[in-house]
């Protein structure tokens, strides 16, 4: 089975609630790793030392929060351009920041921040991405009615009504998709496009409508821009969640979406009684979106640091495997989330410096030498998949806590003779083809991926 190269898709770091100069002190560390993107948290007006916060936009007008200013976002923007690394915005439109604990309009940023503008005006015209910050952005007739999503089935709720919390909470003032709304929404962008941002997460883009995200995503913003947002899907095609959100948005907008499709595929690959012949081809039946379209990861910020969907974390060995299908496979950009030990009571520091495991990159590494190369299909089973990348590489994942082993045709797959491939994870593994059979051993638990010398 073969399977065509699709466009270059290279790997995403999601710099997760990582301050901006953080960033912009580790760039020769991102660089050497082998990211070509990096994903950064909402640069907008927020306050809050939660990373919940930075997901409450105040105004969208500057950039001031507690991970940095627009002065740090500039630097941070040099230093990765002059490494050729885009930098990635993740960008807040549904919503403003729930402030119903102190006051009781609808006036954004409000009379306390305007007030904070006025008293220190060089600083924040510094910030200032566009408009006038002597006045408020926005106003009550800017927001859908108050309400909570009651029904998470039905679009309508989901996407016109507020994401609320228990105990009475208003929730999350709702942005009305009006002419006024959507224009400040597009100033904003073109602003962040004009400091040099290459890509754009939409954050809570299930819960806009169809029409809000085409009348902001106009051809202009997303030109040259790489677009896209997380629907979260139990299932790929023909579940209803699928149907009615995901579908929807991705026929509409044309933009890019997380792969959720494939990464329940891997989840059901991976855990026990499950088999990894779900991984051979999920894109054949409608589980794995498209590879130009799709975002593919083993994790999100919102898995871990969310109750509900904690279900969801793999654990931290099928974790490893995960990615090494990831990034051994073609197609989608994946995405790799490191973060400062937000769940650090619940996970330790599991994911802190995660883009540095030497193990990530080195399958990264694996990855970036492979892009473009046909992947194809050599074997599968409910243990294990086999698969090549060209003449370049050979990946195995075996879940099972024995040894996979395969006898590789390479009459039928070629490989080149009298080379080394040396697994990425492994420089003790070593395949050399000498004959037309070629023992493949894949040890318990692990995974290969062998890179031609």
């Amino acid at each position: 089975m073969l399977i065509a190269p699709l466009a270059q898709a290279d790997v995403i770091l999601h710099a997760f609630n990582w301050k901006y100069s953080d960033v912009t002190a580790k760039a020769d560390l991102i660089k050497a790793a082998g990211y070509k993107q990096v994903l950064i948290s909402p640069p907008l007006k927020s306050s809050g030392n939660e990373w919940w916060a930075r997901y409450q936009p105040q105004d969208l007008r500057l950039i001031d929060t507690p991970l940095g200013n627009k002065q740090d976002l500039e630097q941070l923007i040099a230093a990765m351009q002059a490494r050729g690394i885009a930098v990635y915005a993740d960008v807040v439109l549904n919503h403003m920041a729930n402030e119903s604990w102190k006051r009781s309009d609808l006036n954004y940023p409000g009379s306390a921040l305007l007030d904070q503008y006025a008293a220190n005006p060089a600083y924040f015209e510094r910030q200032r991405l566009f408009g006038d910050l002597g006045q408020n952005l926005l106003a009550g007739s800017d927001f859908h009615p108050e309400g909570c999503i009651t029904d998470w089935h039905d679009p309508g709720h989901v996407q016109y009504w507020r994401l609320c919390g228990g105990a009475g909470d208003k929730g999350l003032p709702d942005l009305d998709p009006n002419n006024w709304v959507v224009s400040q929404q597009q100033a904003y962008l073109k602003a962040l496009k004009g400091m040099g941002i290459k890509g754009f997460r939409v954050d809570a883009v299930k819960h806009m409508s169809n029409y809000q995200i085409n009348a902001v995503f106009t051809p202009e913003i997303k030109q040259g821009v790489h677009v896209f947002g997380e629907v979260v899907t139990s299932g790929g095609a023909g579940s209803t969640d699928y149907k009615r959100f995901l579908k929807p948005y991705l026929d509409s907008s044309g933009q890019g979406a997380y792969d959720f499709l494939l990464f329940n595929s891997l989840c059901g690959a991976l855990d026990y009684g499950g088999s990894m012949n779900l991984l051979a081809d999920p894109g054949a039946y409608g589980q794995a979106l498209p590879g130009n379209r799709a975002i593919t990861f083993a994790i999100t910020h919102d898995i871990p640091t969310n109750d509900g969907f904690r279900y969801q974390i793999l654990n931290q060995t099928d974790e490893t495997l995960a990615y090494a299908y990831l990034l051994g496979r073609d197609g989608g950009s994946p995405l790799v989330y490191s973060d400062h030990g937000e769940t650090q009571a619940k996970d330790g520091l599991r994911w802190q410096d995660y883009y540095q495991r030497a193990d990530l990159k080195g399958m990264i590494r694996f990855h970036n030498a492979v892009q473009g190369q046909t992947m194809q299909l050599i074997g599968s089973g409910d243990c294990f998949v086999l698969f090549k990348r060209g003449k370049l590489g050979l990946v195995g994942i075996n879940k099972c806590d024995y040894e996979q082993e395969y006898w590789l045709d390479t009459a039928k797959f070629e490989m080149n003779w009298y080379r080394n491939y040396r697994d990425v994870l492994d420089q003790n593994a070593l395949l050399n083809v000498q004959s037309q059979w070629v023992r493949v051993a894949i040890p318990a638990r692990s995974a290969r991926l062998w890179l031609q010398e």
